[in-house]
């Protein structure tokens, strides 16, 4: 079997242990690489963070700060389809991503790994690695890396393809829902409509607000979002 069936193996091996696949291959991912968090985010063609899952609530709180600052290595590896490699943040990531960096290292990562996820041209997400300390990956941990990769792309595939079970239950393993594989942002796409029309803009715009109020108050764009939903918050 390949590298690549090996994981997915194992992790259908554990699949009743708790946690939903694409979870259980990140903390796969950290337990075969000297990393501490490991995170996917699943994107639009804009580039927008859509749905984000991690090894754990660090990598989950990673993924979110990079939704709510608009920047990061997982926008770099998305926006350019090539593996975006930062063994030191403390020298090149402080100066292509200030904010994000800055957090990130609060949280006590060092460096970060991005590799996009992607079928031929079409781009849909990346994988995120994230370790305590700086230093780079050698060339059989980086193929260690790409098989996760490999994994990751074949699970959201399936788990997009196949939705629920007939009866409208969702499934089990790699059956289950896409939307339910994940800690999702349903509330972020209602917001981001509701704060478009409130302040009469357009989406790209509105989203810009809901990031900014998030900055600003020093909270999740997930929470903000969830506010404007509740009528809690109005950008009129």
């Amino acid at each position: 079997m390949t590298a690549v069936g090996d994981i997915l193996r194992n992790l259908l091996d554990h699949a009743g242990d708790g946690g939903t696949l694409p979870e259980l291959l990140c903390q796969d991912a950290c337990r075969q690489l000297p990393v501490e968090h490991a995170g996917i985010c699943v994107m639009n063609e804009a580039g927008t963070i859509e749905l984000t899952v991690g090894s754990d609530a660090t990598a989950v709180q990673l993924e979110e700060l990079q939704l709510t600052m608009g920047e990061g290595p997982c926008m770099d590896a998305f926006e350019s389809s090539r593996i975006a490699l930062y063994p030191d943040i403390g020298i090149a990531g402080a100066e292509r991503w200030p904010a994000y960096a800055g957090g990130a290292a609060e949280m006590g990562v060092r460096a970060m790994f991005s590799f996009p996820l992607r079928i031929g041209g079409i781009r849909f997400g990346v994988l995120d690695l994230f370790r305590s300390e700086p230093g780079s990956l050698t060339e059989d941990e980086l193929t260690t890396a790409l098989h996760y990769v490999d994994a990751a792309v074949l699970i959201l595939l399936h788990l997009q393809a196949v939705g629920t079970l007939g009866d409208g239950e969702p499934a089990t393993g790699l059956e289950t829902p896409y939307e339910i594989a994940f800690q999702g942002h349903a509330e972020l796409h209602q917001a981001t409509g509701m704060v478009a029309v409130q302040a009469g803009v357009g989406l790209a715009s509105a989203l810009v607000l809901l990031r900014a109020r998030a900055f600003a108050s020093n909270r999740s764009l997930a929470d903000v979002a969830l506010d404007v939903v509740q009528r809690r918050l109005d950008f009129r």
